[in-house]
């Protein structure tokens, strides 16, 4: 937790663990209390991130124990902060992994259907940024519905619903999943990208972006884990930070 840039899966992880679990979420805050002071922020960002109906309540409950924190606690408790469900994702890789963090502990289809909003992202010809968070979407969802298959089944039945912008990459990503050819969203989001670098537009000139990324939930290692849709094993992944900055790499435009 000390690197809020990277946290965004564990951050995730516990707000869905506390919001798929009302009655214990108490007791699984209080008990995270072991925490030292300056990781505070994180206990702060899972209650807010929850979705408990009482989540606010909890918040102040809690609030005297973090002291240090009270600034960032009356900024969630005032809605100057975000919520999980308004929590704008084009800020980088942490938000992405906040959704997949949020899913791989609770099964909630919330945090899939905030990721497959950002699919025609991926088809954005004009900010580097948006298209790489629209191509990481675009890719885990389909790594992760290749080894899920209730994600599957999920994702099968949201075509329908969606734009005509969005509906077709969805269909994309069902169909790479069902026969296992993942690898072509990854060379066909590494060929956008690499497009919009030779264009050179101001936005594929800025790569300050990429310093933000650091190690994110694209790691594949942890993906493959906890892709399986099982808490059991998914639990040891986030646990064991199995991160990699090399997932970072899958994307990155060359220099």
């Amino acid at each position: 937790f000390k690197d809020t840039e990277n946290s965004g899966l564990y951050l995730g992880f516990s707000a869905g663990v506390l919001g798929s679990n009302p009655a214990m979420a108490e007791d699984l805050i209080t008990k995270m209390f072991p925490m030292p002071p300056e990781d505070h922020i994180a206990i702060i960002k899972a209650i807010a991130y929850s979705g408990l109906p009482n989540w606010k309540e909890l918040l102040r409950r809690f609030a005297e124990r973090m002291p240090a924190r009270a600034v960032v606690v009356d900024k969630y408790l005032t809605d100057k902060l975000p919520q999980l469900a308004t929590l704008p994702l084009d800020g980088g890789p942490a938000p992405l992994d906040i959704m997949w963090g949020w899913y791989f502990a609770s099964g909630s289809f919330e945090p899939v259907m905030r990721i497959v909003n950002v699919l025609s992202w991926s088809k954005d010809g004009n900010k580097v940024d948006r298209l790489t968070i629209g191509s990481m979407a675009k890719w885990t969802l389909a790594q992760n519905a290749a080894r899920d298959m209730e994600l599957l089944r999920m994702l099968k039945n949201t075509v329908a619903h969606e734009s005509k912008e969005t509906a077709p990459i969805l269909r994309e990503v069902v169909e790479a999943a069902e026969i296992g050819d993942v690898g072509k969203i990854r060379k066909d989001a590494l060929s956008a990208i690499e497009t919009l670098k030779v264009k050179g537009s101001e936005a594929s000139r800025n790569y300050s972006w990429w310093g933000q990324a650091g190690q994110t939930a694209l790691a594949l290692g942890c993906i493959t884990a906890s892709a399986l849709g099982q808490v059991q094993v998914g639990v040891p992944c986030v646990i064991g930070g199995a991160l990699s900055g090399a997932a970072l790499m899958v994307f990155k435009p060359t220099e």
